[in-house]
């Protein structure tokens, strides 16, 4: 009898955790939603405009933001921008990092 409450417990548990990255997602998921109708009703594309709303929503919610998913993509651009002027530029040492740093940050 214990064993099988066990059994079932452990069951319980180990579905509820192939559920958190969904409820983490959600929010973001929303975020998104909610931005980009903001955008399709500022466009003048409001709920009666049909397929050119569908269309303005199915590319805005596809489209990767710059925080989450562009930002890894972005930031690797920017390094490798960055190495090659340094590259370009001769520089080593102190006078390299204090370039790249600069380089990045800006």
């Amino acid at each position: 009898m214990w064993t099988t409450v066990r059994a079932l417990t452990l069951g319980l548990f180990v579905l509820s955790l192939g559920w958190i990255p969904f409820a983490i997602a959600a929010p973001t998921q929303q975020n998104k939603m909610k931005v980009c109708n903001e955008q399709a009703n500022a466009k003048g594309l409001g709920e009666g405009k049909g397929e050119e709303r569908k269309a303005f929503m199915k590319e805005c919610l596809s489209a990767k933001s710059e925080k989450s998913g562009g930002g890894k993509g972005s930031q690797q651009n920017k390094m490798k921008a960055c190495n090659k002027e340094a590259g370009e530029k001769n520089l080593k040492g102190d006078d390299r990092k204090q370039f790249m740093s600069e380089c990045l940050s800006a």
